[in-house]
């Protein structure tokens, strides 16, 4: 028989994730754990256009939601039974201010083969749902929140002219320049100012927002 793997926050006061400074395993698994995936898009309408198109702005980071029960009667871990005290470990790894980072750690879920997710703590909720006579509770429920956390190394490149890229015009910016800030090739000016639908490639109003499509392969 397979043995019951815990799940485990990992913390380390690096976005390298190189030098980890404490560590806590779940009393109980979670029964579900939830990812959610965002994308952003512009909806803003041209001036003068009768419809207004979707464009591509950005994919979020995903983020983690889930339970954790924290048990202090003895009957999950007879060693395990004060429950401000597991409480006070878990927040020290996930929650607490590290001053070396001037921040909360940065984090690692890991839950046997089924998750190593790089993360950060965004939320964290304590219900109490159990108490001795005298009123101490013996039982909570964790509600956490993380959002997925990519080291710049592994992130994607911004700058790349396979993405989709905004910038919002200021005073001086011309049409040329800015094309060649994103593709390194001015030759693709025709084509932003018709994706833009552009009256004029050599007049651009501060403020307004242009989008750069990505380059066809």
């Amino acid at each position: 028989m397979a043995k019951l793997q815990q799940m485990t926050v990992v913390g380390y006061k690096d976005e390298n994730f190189s030098s980890k400074v404490g560590a806590y395993t779940a009393m109980l698994n979670p029964e579900t754990y939830s990812q959610n995936f965002d994308v952003q898009y512009n909806v803003e309408q041209g001036q003068g256009t009768p419809d207004a198109t979707i464009k591509y702005e950005k994919s979020t980071p995903s983020t983690v939601n889930f339970d954790l029960v924290f048990d202090a009667t003895g009957v999950v871990n007879s060693k395990r039974t004060n429950l401000q005290s597991e409480i006070s470990k878990f927040k020290k790894v996930v929650y607490d201010y590290n001053g070396n980072i001037h921040s909360p750690n940065y984090l690692k879920l890991i839950w046997g083969k089924a998750m190593l997710y790089k993360c950060r703590l965004t939320s964290l909720k304590i219900n109490y749902t159990l108490f001795k006579p005298d009123g101490s509770p013996l039982r909570a429920k964790l509600s956490t929140s993380f959002k997925e956390f990519q080291t710049p190394s592994a992130a994607l490149d911004k700058n790349s002219p396979d993405m989709t890229h905004v910038k919002r015009v200021v005073s001086g910016d011309l049409l040329p320049s800015l094309v060649y800030d994103v593709y390194r090739d001015e030759s693709q000016i025709l084509n932003v100012a018709k994706y833009n639908q552009l009256d004029s490639i050599l007049h651009l109003d501060p403020g307004m927002k242009l989008y750069f499509p990505p380059l066809k392969k």
